[in-house]
């Protein structure tokens, strides 16, 4: 019997953190170097990291809070390589399904986990090279990108280790997916490889994992999902002085304007409001004829028109 407990699909919501097995990890200090703002922020995670989707709440609250401070590095973290795993109670795809309804339970995120039932991923390869593929293209529109295969994942249920659905989210993220083919066969493959080689020299061990640094030498680490002020925090050591730049809030559309998809959780944070009282909003606005709704079983996701 294998004694390792730690399986990256068992994502462990009191420590907010999908945990990689134990693997070789190295003594080098990696230098972090900023570039065109005051901190640069590594961000660790994987298109199928369901801690990660925990997380978006609070990662674009602090964009909008603090976005003039930060730049951020997305590298994928390689969660799922394949099927050998058979530790902590997950040893095929059918055994995410419920801990994934649970998860979105945890997070007030929506999440079915009917996926690993109906059309399980045999790999998150595929999907973070393709993330490779899309920044190579545009930063910008990559990160929309992921956005859009997570959304897939999590309420269509939509097998993003499959060509078909990765092209057709390329498609909404305003990629060149003709482009994005050939790199995610041999270029994309090797900015993976390096993302997977600097996560041993960091010591990376799962999934979200945020390293914060100055440029100076002067780094932080945020593990895990955690409450915003986390994640402040940890910013604010490294400037002090930063200025909160409060989003203005024009109408109660206008946070669609940033964000074209919203869970009531995502307003939630950011317009530090209860989850109830932003599903009030949100449904006010679909009763007007102002958003589109996606509901699946664990939760909803809110669209402008």
């Amino acid at each position: 019997m294998n004694e390792n407990k730690t399986n990256p699909l068992l994502c462990d919501p009191v420590n907010g953190m999908c945990e990689m097995p134990a693997d070789e990890t190295s003594n080098e200090k990696t230098v972090i170097k900023t570039e065109n703002k005051p901190v640069k922020i590594i961000y660790y995670t994987d298109p199928i990291c369901s801690s990660c989707w925990g997380i978006e709440p609070q990662l674009r609250k602090l964009k909008l809070e603090y976005g003039d401070y930060f730049e951020i590095d997305y590298r994928m973290g390689g969660l799922l390589p394949d099927w050998s795993y058979n530790s902590g109670g997950i040893s095929k795809p059918s055994d995410v399904a419920h801990h994934w309804d649970e998860a979105s339970l945890h997070y007030e995120m929506p999440i079915d986990g009917d996926v690993w039932l109906e059309d399980p991923l045999d790999s998150s390869y595929p999907s973070c090279i393709a993330m490779k593929a899309a920044q190579m293209q545009d930063k910008q529109k990559a990160i929309h990108f992921m956005r859009i295969l997570r959304e897939k994942l999590y309420l269509e249920k939509k097998n993003i280790a499959k060509w078909e659905n990765i092209a057709e989210a390329a498609k909404l993220a305003d990629l060149d997916t003709e482009k994005l083919k050939k790199d995610f066969e041999i270029d994309a493959v090797k900015l993976f490889r390096n993302d997977l080689n600097m996560a041993k020299n960091l010591n990376v061990r799962g999934f979200p994992t945020f390293y914060f640094s100055d440029g100076n030498n002067n780094q932080l680490t945020v593990y895990g999902s955690k409450p915003y002020a986390s994640y402040e925090n940890a910013l604010l050591v490294l400037v002090p002085d930063a200025k909160k730049k409060k989003f203005e809030n024009k109408n109660t559309l206008s946070l669609f304007e940033v964000y074209p998809t919203l869970a009531p959780k995502e307003y939630a944070v950011i317009q530090d409001i209860s989850v109830k009282d932003a599903e009030i909003i949100l449904e006010e606005l679909l009763r007007k004829g102002k958003l589109d709704k996606k509901t699946i079983k664990n939760g909803s996701l809110y669209s402008i028109k």
